[in-house]
């Protein structure tokens, strides 16, 4: 029965929609079985900022990053506004446990309002530290660290070729 609930959960036909009925509760039993903190089962279940922007729009940094060892993929963007320099949004499509998605939710949670200087100096320790992840699942931590650092390059060599191509 918890079986099928979880996986009615997976689908999108839990009872009562997302979070709620049967599925919630399997779900969490699971992730309680599991050992997962209860951060990541809540941003496993409700991810915030999921989605893209337009990669080529010149105010979008987008970074992707990906660990060989378990298949997991994260693709992080951020939205920056120019003349203040603050990230304004941010977005992220991943492809992994659910340590990965949690990391990447709470990543784009915590760039949102900071300048570029504040978000490169965000460590993979921190995002584990939040999650209390266990050492196994550490790598998903430095991998939203390390799709932070790529959208903010890649936002930056943007700024750099449109700064050449005015001159």
């Amino acid at each position: 029965m918890m079986l099928r609930a979880a996986g009615k959960r997976l689908l999108g036909a839990a009872p009562g929609g997302v979070g709620g009925g049967e599925a919630a509760l399997a779900a969490a039993v699971t992730a309680a079985r599991r050992g997962y903190h209860e951060r990541v089962v809540e941003h496993y279940n409700n991810p915030r900022n999921v989605g893209a922007f337009d990669k080529d729009d010149a105010d979008v940094g987008t970074g992707i990053v990906g660990a060989p060892a378990c298949g997991d993929v994260m693709k992080l963007q951020i939205r920056v506004d120019e003349p203040s320099g603050r990230i304004v949004d941010a977005r992220f499509k991943t492809f992994g446990c659910g340590s990965a998605i949690a990391s990447s939710s709470v990543a784009t949670e915590w760039v949102k309002g900071k300048q570029m200087e504040e978000v490169v100096a965000i460590k993979n320790t921190e995002i584990a530290k939040h999650l209390s992840l266990p050492p196994v699942k550490l790598h998903c931590s430095m991998l939203a660290e390390d799709a932070i650092k790529a959208a903010a390059k890649d936002y930056e060599a943007k700024k750099g070729k449109l700064a050449k191509s005015d001159e």
